[in-house]
């Protein structure tokens, strides 16, 4: 595997640490533009996914039957924060599906907000799987199946329809044999998928341009990308990369988070797909500088986005006493492919 150093942490003017990762972008057709690291690395979407999740929910007509609003399918994309916004909206869906909150089964961990989790701590309450970031996901899971009559204890479980409707689609999103994608349990108890970085990259190409895809799947694509611009902060959440990523891309360009540092972005403008990996894991601190910097180098975002987004870009680090004595720098450029290159956006 090829090992490219691409995040840089320094303090007092030395390198301090770094990180390795991963980049594959590439076009609607499936050529792959440039990389760094090894864009073959077979690797866990996790929540980066979401989106494709969501296609059966719209696809079986469950979302009409439901007259789901953007909103709501913004929010089956989501790893969200557990806001009341968030969590108001999850229990208003199952409400309306005569379902409850006892059927989630996507277990519960503690909110991404710290504002929510201090409330939370405050009224001496613990965390339900409403407050999982996972529990939009699961709600669209679940209204799919209530909708076709199917089982709701084991919606989760690989074997259901539910989650067989899904796997089909991503083999077909992805255009990738549905046996070799690698199937292991996400966080929150469903499968999650394992494919090489330039094939997640090419469904987010494919995603920016419905199109791609036959009329029925086309609208369904188109329907759920724009709700995820439209509602950025259903996607995540306040203070969120997503939320504010979205916004400032105003309609051009959707994202979407994965755990263990994962990041895939579809571009409307361009037909471009970027898929990311930080191979340590780390998202806190390594991702998003590694994803600005790939959007600066291909000249996806201009200079006020740039400032709108800088505090994920180069961020400073502050000790105890808010004192700036260090920063996250990106230290890559990305490479050109010697196969299939006939883009201009790297200059």
């Amino acid at each position: 595997m090829s090992y490219k150093k691409v995040i840089e942490v320094h303090r007092g003017g030395r390198m301090e640490s770094s990180h390795f990762g991963h980049a594959a972008i590439v076009n609607t057709d499936g050529d792959l533009l440039y990389s760094i690291g090894n864009p073959q690395r077979v690797t866990y979407a996790r929540s980066s996914v979401k989106p494709i999740q969501t296609i059966p929910i719209v696809e079986t007509g469950a979302a009409d039957y439901y007259n789901l609003q953007d909103k709501d399918l913004a929010l089956f994309c989501s790893s969200h924060s557990s806001e009341e916004q968030h969590t108001s909206t999850v229990s208003n869906l199952l409400k309306r599906a005569g379902l409850y909150e006892e059927n989630l089964q996507c277990g519960s961990h503690i909110p991404f907000s710290d504002d929510v989790y201090r409330s939370l701590i405050q009224q001496k309450q613990e965390p339900t799987p409403l407050y999982s970031n996972c529990s939009g996901k699961h709600t669209g899971m679940l209204l799919t199946a209530k909708y076709l009559g199917e089982s709701l204890d084991d919606y989760y479980k690989q074997e259901h329809p539910v989650q067989q409707r899904i796997l089909n689609t991503m083999a077909e999103a992805a255009q990738y044999p549905k046996a070799e994608i690698a199937i292991g349990l996400d966080g929150c108890g469903v499968p999650v998928f394992g494919l090489p970085i330039d094939k997640l990259a090419h469904t987010f190409a494919r995603l920016a341009r419905p199109e791609a895809f036959g009329e029925k799947r086309a609208n369904a694509v188109a329907r759920i990308t724009g709700a995820m611009t439209k509602h950025p902060e259903m996607v995540a959440g306040t203070d969120r990369f997503c939320t504010d990523f979205m916004n400032v891309g105003s309609g051009r360009f959707f994202g979407k988070l994965g755990a263990e540092s994962v990041y895939c972005i579809g571009d409307k403008e361009t037909g471009l797909g970027i898929a990311v990996k930080i191979e340590d894991g780390d998202y806190k601190r390594a991702l998003y500088p590694f994803v600005m910097e790939i959007l600066v180098q291909l000249n996806i975002l201009t200079d006020s986005q740039v400032q709108g987004l800088d505090k994920y870009y180069q961020p400073k680090i502050r000790n105890a006493r808010n004192e700036i004595i260090g920063e996250i720098i990106p230290s890559f450029v990305l490479e050109k492919s010697q196969s299939g290159f006939n883009s201009n956006h790297l200059s």
